[in-house]
């Protein structure tokens, strides 16, 4: 008796399942189109190649229309020519993370070139940019509002990568080339970039320009090189030939660390301001500033000559001055010029705590203590120090007396 009713469930789960299964087969109105994406949909830029993109008389390859372009392989140069010649603005070259090289002997030629003035939307992007003649990268002093980011350029003749105006320089390393390791000019940002062994600056930018979170290393002339009114934040220089970090007028440095460099650890112009800055071991002196700046909470410590040194009407705040004139002769900090304000300084194990060579400075609530001469100032200056030590010893929560002053402006030798 079971045995039909089975057949019969076979038979309804057979056919349900041919229902699911089956598909309309009546096709939708109108003509028959492909569903698949084209070659062109799935990759639309263009390819690199001597078909798309062939070269002239001093280039491999030139782009002379906009679009976004991509290598598909590695290039290496020839004598004579650029790699990427870009003659037109609103170009976007992918490297493609594949690399450039040069050659031997090829002449004063760019990896990457832009060789008119005043193009516009230039990004180059991922990859490596080697052993040219001349620069790694090139976009052009003139350019405005181009991009590099994640390329490597190393070993050129001339500049690893030059911007231009209004650039953003991101994410790039630059090494032993020939000059500097990156460039751009006014009002261009570079961030995140490390540059190592070239032959000029590390890093030198044009005027309103930003630098953050980069650090140079080991550069034959400066570290960083600004023009005036630039910012430099959460950046280090380490052992460059000279100035770790060099600061055109009203420009601001803050939270940077400079060590061991030939020259100043930070030498910044007039109307400059420093603050939260780590300056060791320099060969000359730690921070510097011109008239009418400002250092602030910054520590300088163990560099050859001064640790903060300052010109006329600046501000010198908060800071920690250990054992300058490490090898040389030196203050913990030094001011010259006249109307300056030197307030709520340690100056300890300095040749001199606090030299004021200048007139009409204002020394209020440092202390002094352990220098070879605590205090050093020149005449016609207001300061007022006071030897302060407990008598007798205690112990506990409250106790000893401390002879001298109680004005709140006092100055302290401990």
């Amino acid at each position: 008796m079971s045995r039909p009713t089975s057949c019969f469930v076979i038979a309804a789960l057979l056919v349900t399942g041919s229902l699911v299964i089956a598909g309309d087969l009546n096709p939708p109105a109108g003509p028959v189109a492909p569903t698949m994406k084209t070659l062109d949909e799935v990759e639309a830029r263009t390819p690199i190649n001597a078909t798309n993109t062939p070269g002239d008389t001093d280039s491999l390859y030139k782009i002379t229309q906009p679009g976004s372009y991509y290598l598909t392989g590695n290039i290496t140069g020839v004598v004579g020519k650029h790699g990427i010649e870009i003659v037109s603005s609103g170009v976007t070259l992918d490297l493609n993370g594949f690399d450039l090289v040069g050659v031997p002997g090829m002449g004063a030629f760019d990896g990457v070139s832009v060789t008119v003035d005043s193009l516009r939307g230039i990004t180059v992007r991922d990859g490596s940019v080697r052993n040219w003649g001349d620069g790694g990268v090139d976009l052009g002093f003139l350019s405005r509002g181009c991009r590099v980011e994640g390329v490597v350029t190393s070993g050129n003749t001339g500049t690893g990568i030059t911007a231009s105006i209004s650039a953003s320089v991101t994410g790039c390393t630059s090494s032993f080339n020939g000059q500097r390791g990156i460039r751009a000019s006014n009002g261009s940002t570079i961030s995140h970039c490390s540059v190592e062994s070239n032959t000029g600056a590390g890093i030198e930018v044009n005027n309103g320009c930003a630098i953050a979170n980069c650090s140079a290393y080991l550069n034959t002339a400066h570290g960083m090189l600004t023009g005036v009114g630039c910012t430099v934040i959460d950046s280090s220089g380490y052992q460059n030939t000279l100035h770790g970090l060099q600061v055109g007028e009203g420009g601001t440095v803050t939270r940077c660390t400079v060590y061991t460099n030939g020259g100043r650890g930070i030498n910044a112009g007039d109307g400059c301001t420093v603050t939260e800055c780590t300056s060791n071991r320099n060969s000359n002196t730690g921070i510097t500033v011109g008239a009418g700046g400002t250092i602030k909470d910054c520590t300088a410590r163990l560099n050859t000559l001064n640790g903060i040194s300052c010109a006329g009407r600046s501000r010198v705040i908060g800071n920690t001055c250990d054992a300058n004139g490490n090898g040389g002769d030196g203050a913990g900090i030094l001011a010259s010029g006249t109307d300056s304000r030197i307030e709520d300084n340690l100056c300890t194990a300095n040749d001199r705590g606090i030299d004021i060579d200048g007139f009409a400075t204002l020394i209020v609530r440092n202390t002094c203590s352990a220098n070879t001469v605590n205090w050093d100032v020149n005449i016609g200056n207001v300061c007022l120090v006071v030897t302060v030590f407990t008598t007798p010893a205690f112990s506990g929560n409250a106790g000893g007396t401390a002879p001298g002053s109680t004005d709140p402006s006092a100055n302290f030798t401990l």
